[in-house]
């Protein structure tokens, strides 16, 4: 029996809840949208959102649970948080680099992180990203971290060189 999860994630939108959740969806394996839930007369003067639009999406990402909330303007995404999505090989990180970026601003993009169409950031890694760091004080973390520096989007290969003093 799998426990649910305790923590669920909400991402608050302007508008999009329901677009962004049909989109993340679309792109991670084993996910779906759960429920929409829409605004109705009750609260109206608070929340000042048209009965029957979109309040709530539940959806999941890769058998994550997340909240996605239609709450108007107030609150914009910032880097001080990202989703980070951990890739087996160069193949998976290209896949996921491409479709989370499109649309998205290409001036947000360094060492791995990119911001989406929706402005929430991500950050696209290989799964041994730790392994080049480990040893913080070594010189082959302090070459990976160079090599990583000025890449956008990251490069399994060159980041293994780079650990490896090739």
């Amino acid at each position: 029996m799998v426990t649910p999860s305790r923590i669920t994630p909400c991402l608050w939108f302007t508008d999009e809840a329901e677009q962004a959740a049909t989109f993340y969806a679309g792109i991670f394996p084993h996910s779906r949208i759960t429920t929409v839930t829409r605004y109705g007369k009750a609260g109206f003067e608070t929340h000042h959102r048209p009965e029957g639009s979109v309040m709530v999406v539940a959806f999941e990402l890769d058998g994550q649970p997340f909240v996605a909330l239609n709450g108007g303007p107030l609150f914009k995404f910032t880097e001080a948080i990202s989703l980070q999505v951990t890739c087996t090989d160069q193949a998976e990180i290209d896949y996921y680099w491409d479709r989370l970026s499109a649309g998205g601003d290409p001036k947000a993009q360094q060492c791995g992180w990119l911001k989406d169409r929706y402005g929430l950031s991500w950050q696209v890694v290989p799964a041994e990203m730790e392994t080049f760091f480990r040893d913080a004080g070594s010189a082959g973390a302090a070459r990976a971290m160079q090599a990583m520096l000025p890449m956008k989007k990251l490069d399994i290969a060159a980041l293994r060189r780079a650990a490896a003093g090739m």
